[in-house]
């Protein structure tokens, strides 16, 4: 790289913005960060912003912005509250790269921000797409913003097809954990406590995506995120269990040859690489040892027992606005079982009931997808109490 790049974290306190602060650590000479913005973790945002001295800093939550502001304004950082700060400093000439890693559909409006100033997004907010796909892509064709995954699965894909020489694919093999409940019976799941879902067996993340992956919708995002991402339609999107995690996704081609993108389960990997790209750069952290793995399996995932990724494929093939009313009751339905107030298994129960109910847009607008987020948040919370 001639110049360091500047980078803007949204959601930097979270796991994904955590260890992207680590991929600068270690590459101090490359990259610089010139933006972090958190929702509520006030105390951690205060230590990041002085730790790599940052020049602006916002909390989204506005009751927090005078402990943030009386902790950092007199270290010259300048301190912000809201969403719509984050929208406006994502535009900014001091910024060349979006990590957007805000949890849930809150990330939407910070990302069309970002992409509409031309920005390289760094894509982790897989909810930006659930909800409006179509027009994300078409914006970032608009005005030129790349996009770069930062999922590990969708990293996998794009780098195999990296590989591909421009030769159409035939399917992708997207892959999944099996998350904390894949040796379970669907009997025991129907008990299941928070502790129990939040127990993953490979990855560190934060709690409302490790219940996402307890549940399987989170692989069901994935489906329509690669759908986005890779111009693919979801009936050559295949969802594989693989609970080692060393797989993290696959491109099959015509002529039935795959190519697969192995690692260790550190999500650092895809992060560096799409804030370094197209360099791939030296990374402290665990590197394969193929004489050790012993065996890697693979398998269907069981839609009995996970409700949630058949919710997810029928909301992609409806099309239109179904989508974000997934996202939008899952968001609710898993806000309650984090807070012990439903069960497992009814997460993927209102999550039915809101699509059944969510009134049908075809070719939605920016404007059809807020009023549908609204509208199936607030039903879903009817549903719940």
């Amino acid at each position: 790289m001639e110049n360091k790049r500047r980078i803007a974290i949204l959601g930097s306190t979270g796991s994904i913005g955590r260890q992207t602060l680590d991929v600068v650590r270690q590459h101090p000479d490359l990259f610089e960060v010139e933006l972090i913005t958190a929702n509520n973790s006030s105390g951690t945002l205060i230590e990041q912003a002085l730790a790599f001295d940052v020049n602006n800093a916002v909390i989204c939550n506005e009751g927090k912005y005078r402990e943030v502001a009386d902790a950092l304004q007199n270290r010259g950082i300048k301190v912000f509250a809201g969403i719509r700060s984050v929208c406006d400093l994502v535009a900014s000439d001091r910024v060349d790269i979006v990590v957007a890693a805000m949890v849930g559909f809150s990330g939407l409006a910070p990302t069309l921000a970002a992409i509409r100033a031309g920005k390289i997004i760094a894509l982790a907010n897989k909810e930006t797409l659930v909800a409006a796909g179509s027009i994300v892509m078409a914006e970032s064709r608009r005005y030129e913003a790349p996009i770069l995954p930062v999922d590990s699965e969708h990293s996998a894909i794009f780098q195999c097809l990296l590989g591909a020489q421009g030769n159409p694919l035939s399917r992708i093999h997207l892959t999944a954990s099996g998350g904390p409940f894949r040796t379970w019976n669907r009997a025991d799941i129907v008990r299941a406590a928070k502790a129990d879902a939040l127990k993953h067996p490979n990855w560190s993340m934060g709690a409302k995506i490790t219940i996402d992956s307890a549940t399987m919708m989170n692989k069901g995002f994935e489906v329509i995120e690669a759908r986005w991402l890779f111009d693919v339609p979801q009936d050559r999107i295949h969802v594989v269990v693989h609970p080692e995690s060393v797989v993290h996704s696959m491109v099959e081609f015509e002529d039935g040859a795959v190519i697969a993108q192995l690692g260790s389960p550190d999500m650092r990997e895809a992060i560096q690489l799409a804030i370094a790209f197209p360099q791939r750069l030296a990374l402290d952290n665990k590197k394969l040892d193929f004489a050790a793995l012993g065996a890697l399996t693979f398998f269907e995932p069981d839609l009995v027992k996970f409700p949630c990724l058949g919710l997810a494929y029928e909301a992609i093939a409806r099309g239109g606005n179904i989508p974000c009313a997934l996202n939008a009751a899952n968001e609710v339905a898993v806000a309650a079982f984090l807070q012990e107030r439903i069960g497992f298994y009814d997460i993927s129960a209102v999550v039915s009931k809101c699509l059944e109910g969510t009134d049908f847009v075809a070719n939605p607008s920016l404007e059809d997808i807020f009023a549908t987020h609204d509208a199936v948040t607030a039903r879903a919370g009817e549903l719940i109490w």
